[in-house]
Order: C-alpha cells, then sequence, then structure tokens
C-alpha cells in the first residue's frame, strides 16, 4: 500500500511539474513588423523568437509577424501602447512621433555611414535619446539594426542638387525623409508603398529614393533608367519592447531579450551591408547608369534651407553625433 501511495505521489508531483512547464510556456508574445519574410529583418526575428525560447526554458513563447500582418508602421507602434504587440521593428522616424527629438538620425546627412551609425548606437547621446523615448513612452528600445543607405533612382541623369528641380519623386509621407527631395526643389509625392513600382512605370512619378537592396527587392531597376548615390539617410530599425512587457519581465529576462535582440541586429546588419556591396555592380549589369555625386552639395542646400526646428529637432544632438567618430 505504501509503495503504491509512493507511486501515485510521485506520478502527481511529475503531472503537476509538468503542468507548471506547461504553463510557463504559455505566456505568448507578439513580435510585429512590415518586412517581407524573404528579408534579414525577419529571418533574424523568427531566430530571436526561438533563442528566448530556449534561454528562458520554454517560458516565453513568442509569434513574429511580417509584412504588415498586424498592420502598417503606425498601427504597430500604436500597438505598443493598446497592447495588441509585444515587440516590434521600426525606424526612429515613427518614434520621434511620440518623441521628435530621437528623429534627429533621419535629418539628412546626419551619418557619414553604416559605421558611424553603428558607433552612434553605443554613443551616451543615443542613450539619452534612447531614454527620453523611454520616459515618454515606456517602451524601450533593446537594439537597432542597419537598414541601408538611402538613394536615388530616377528616369532622369541627376548629379547636383539643382538637377532634382521640378523632379516627380516618391517619398514617404514623413517629414525628414522630404527634406533633401524639398530643399533641392523637388516635387514629392506621398505614394503607398505596394504602388510605387506601377507609379515609375506609368510615369505617375518619375524618381522615388530607397537603400539599394530595397530598390533591388522591389525591382525598381526594371522601370529607372539611373541609379544616384545620393546616400541622403544612413537608415536604422529599432527593436522596441512594449511599456507593459518590458515592466513583467524580471532583471535576468530583460538581460536575455536584450542580449538576443542586440545578437539579431548583428546577425541582419552584416548581411544587409554584404548585399548592399553587391548592388553597384549588379545595377550596372542591368544597364543603368550609376552616378556618384558630391554629396557636400545636397548636405549644404539642406542646412541652409532646413531648420532642425522644423522637425523638432535639437541641432546639438545632431551636433554630437557628428562629433562622433
Amino acid at each position: 500500500m505504501l509503495k503504491k501511495m509512493t507511486i501515485v505521489l510521485a506520478a502527481s508531483a511529475a503531472a503537476l511539474m509538468a503542468a507548471t512547464s506547461a504553463g510557463m510556456a504559455q505566456t505568448k508574445l507578439k513580435w510585429a513588423h512590415v518586412y517581407e519574410t524573404s528579408e534579414p529583418f525577419h529571418t533574424a526575428s523568427v531566430w530571436a523568437a526561438g533563442e528566448i525560447n530556449k534561454r528562458t526554458s520554454g517560458r516565453y513563447q513568442i509569434d513574429v509577424y511580417p509584412a504588415s500582418q498586424l498592420g502598417k508602421e503606425t498601427d504597430i507602434n500604436q500597438g505598443l501602447s493598446l497592447g495588441s504587440v509585444d515587440i516590434i521593428i521600426s525606424g526612429s522616424s515613427f518614434a520621434a512621433k511620440s518623441y521628435p527629438p530621437i528623429g534627429v538620425t533621419y535629418y539628412p546627412y546626419t551619418f557619414r555611414d553604416a559605421d558611424h551609425l553603428l558607433a552612434y548606437t553605443k554613443s551616451d547621446v543615443f542613450k539619452e535619446l534612447a531614454k527620453g523615448y523611454e520616459d515618454k513612452t515606456g517602451h524601450h528600445i533593446v537594439a537597432v539594426t542597419y537598414y541601408g543607405v538611402r538613394h536615388t533612382s530616377s528616369n532622369k541623369p541627376i548629379k547636383t542638387c539643382a538637377d532634382m528641380k521640378g523632379l516627380k519623386i516618391r517619398v514617404p509621407d514623413v517629414p525628414a525623409y522630404l527634406a533633401m527631395p524639398r530643399a533641392c526643389g523637388a516635387n514629392t509625392a506621398p505614394i503607398a508603398f505596394a504602388e510605387v513600382y506601377l507609379a515609375l512605370q506609368n510615369g505617375t512619378v518619375e524618381a522615388q529614393e530607397n537603400p539599394l537592396t530595397t530598390i533591388e527587392a522591389k525591382k525598381f531597376y526594371e522601370v529607372q533608367k539611373h541609379i544616384v548615390l545620393t546616400g541622403h539617410i544612413v537608415d536604422h530599425l529599432n527593436t522596441i519592447v512594449s511599456a507593459s512587457l518590458w515592466k513583467k519581465l524580471s532583471e535576468e529576462d530583460r538581460k536575455i531579450f536584450t542580449d538576443v535582440a542586440q545578437e539579431a541586429a548583428t546577425k541582419a546588419t552584416a548581411e544587409i551591408k554584404v548585399n548592399e556591396a553587391k548592388l553597384v555592380a549588379f545595377f550596372k549589369e542591368k544597364g543603368l547608369t550609376v552616378t556618384e555625386v558630391n554629396k557636400d552639395d545636397f548636405r549644404d542646400t539642406v542646412l541652409k534651407t532646413t531648420s532642425f526646428e522644423t522637425f523638432d529637432y535639437r541641432k546639438a544632438d545632431w551636433d554630437r553625433i557628428q562629433a562622433i567618430k
């Protein structure tokens, strides 16, 4: 009888442990972004979700929703506060809608190149801007991924800022993105991203701007004649954990989430840099003219015509970023 009771108690204990483990594994989280499943931002996010699950012994199950499945970028940013998403990947231009100073990184010619951007993410000015965003929203930036340098594609040759005068160009409806084209006299149009290829094809617009990796992925090169290396914005994406989730995480789990997100960002950044480096040759092989420009000409025009206060940015922050080596 005693032996049977021991077996029953052991079985009950095992069942309780299994139920506890299962219960712990039921903390389900949603990770959302707007990028395609083939892009490094998605593959790195899926890796991170699995890695967090592994490092927390299955206590967190994270489902990744790509390609705007949970809404456009504005929607998923709002979702952090509404509780519809727990983690997102999104640009600082959207974070700036809640805390404008963090958007200074989108002012044209803030960064020299990818390495300058990555050095910024380790700087005091980044920490201060990220804290300002967190103080305002409660959301916590855990990592930054390099997105690529934004360049211009066009159906007319462009060698100087003045050559853009009157150019019909599609630009996202974000003030900082509009700064360079408008400073150079272009006519900007905020066409939906999904409609850009057709707009270029039928002549609704004759130019657009994006990283080379996006120009290749979306096949804009099929309906453009020129790639102009304006390099006006060195773009990046933040991995952001919602305020509600961040408050619930223990210090140990916060470290795991941060470490994994940063490792994922490093993976995606490395892949993007490799892909980007190959594309000038690719576009030339496709018969496009690739033009190097004097970036100082474009930058100086923007500085003369577009104040930082226009966007509620602080020039002191920009100056500090410029000084980072």
